[in-house]
């Protein structure tokens, strides 16, 4: 043990990034030198199990006891229960996830606030407070820097706030605040950065959920006002519009992700079951791809109503679920060609032998890691 305890903390590193998660996180807590490496050289993983896979985290909606979250492990098919009390609030919603950080939205207050956490380390910080005070906005994240250790690094990103309600009311009832701000990561202040007519900002407001996605320095949102449609926001122009999705007045669900590095939907109805449709370069909706129907009737317990099912989705997996313990069906990039195949993966039913009880949950994915970033 004296040669381990006594190796360079770079060679330490190097035999770390050869450590799944678990592993590493057993190898942390073996001792004080160790623990000390693993926090202060960045961990790039050298395998190629390391790179691809990100973990499902699901945040119950409503704290009845101690505040945690549920991680399942992509590589062990095992679930863990991480706890949350080091959140100085409990009513938290996933915003979207950075590498291995979530930005969340702080539910329990009327006014706009937004912060980041890392589950693994239990770091936690909030954003500073807008230019503008209001409530409900629309939400969009930008993750500037691209390169092949997303997981383990912390990127320089933007965060966009458009719409929402303002502080201050007109006479005749509700103000809508029909600006955008950026927070830049780097500066770490909050800009305007444009407007929107008013119309628009009514729509992101009150029809539009935080999900977004981001594909060609374009920010898009889905939104449910009568029948589903997509809000397109151009960052480079700071232009806005209106585009139709497919079977907008059929879909009981849809959610906007990535798919092959394209803006995709996924969507279900009760005739035809769940579907992804990827937009191509001329702005068509174009299908790619069916849930199997064997898989979607697991999902929905034999039923055929897809308004309780929810949707995430990164650059290597889509998930579809309805609360903790039911399971969920996974599309996930399989392989060295990187091909789509359709997985079941079971519910957090227990951990350990212990029972855990069902809830209702909003879900994210991340690539953990358990090196504590500068940003906190």
């Amino acid at each position: 043990m004296s040669m381990w305890s006594n190796l360079p903390f770079d060679l330490l590193a190097n035999i770390y990034s050869f450590l799944s998660l678990d592993s590493l996180a057993r190898a942390r807590s073996s001792c004080k030198n160790w623990h000390a490496c693993s926090k202060s050289y960045p961990l790039t993983p050298t395998t190629s199990s390391t790179k691809s896979k990100s973990w499902f985290l699901a945040l119950p909606i409503h704290i009845h006891h101690r505040p945690c979250c549920y991680a399942q492990n992509p590589f062990m098919g095992t679930w863990h229960n991480l706890s949350m009390e080091f959140l100085p609030i409990s009513a938290v919603k996933p915003v979207a996830s950075i590498g291995g950080h979530i930005l969340l939205r702080v539910t329990n207050s009327t006014m706009f606030q937004l912060a980041l956490c890392n589950p693994f380390t239990r770091d936690f910080r909030y954003l500073p407070r807008l230019n503008f005070s209001r409530t409900n906005p629309a939400v969009g994240l930008v993750v500037l820097d691209s390169n092949n250790d997303i997981q383990y690094q912390f990127h320089h990103f933007r965060v966009y706030v458009s719409g929402g309600m303002s502080k201050a009311a007109k006479d005749y009832g509700a103000n809508f605040e029909a600006t955008t701000e950026m927070y830049d990561s780097k500066l770490k202040t909050w800009q305007i950065v444009g407007s929107m007519p008013m119309e628009i900002a009514i729509r992101l407001t009150v029809w539009t959920p935080n999900e977004n996605v981001c594909v060609n320095e374009t920010l898009y949102w889905v939104t449910s006002a009568r029948v589903y449609s997509m809000m397109r926001f151009d960052i480079g122009t700071t232009k806005w519009n209106v585009l139709s999705v497919p079977m907008a007045d059929r879909l009981e669900f849809a959610t906007l992700v990535k798919w092959n590095g394209a803006l995709a939907l996924v969507g279900g109805t009760f005739s035809d079951g769940a579907c992804i449709w990827e937009m191509n370069e001329g702005g068509i909706w174009c299908l790619v791809e069916k849930v199997p129907v064997e898989l979607g009737l697991k999902l929905l317990s034999g039923k055929r109503n897809w308004d309780s099912v929810k949707c995430v989705g990164n650059e290597d997996s889509i998930i579809l679920f309805r609360d903790l313990v039911s399971g969920m069906v996974a599309c996930k990039k399989v392989g060295d060609k990187g091909t789509w195949e359709w997985f079941w993966v079971d519910g957090c039913g227990y951990i350990k032998g212990k029972h855990v009880p069902n809830c209702a949950i909003r879900g994210t994915l991340v690539y953990p890691n358990l090196v504590s970033s500068l940003i906190f």
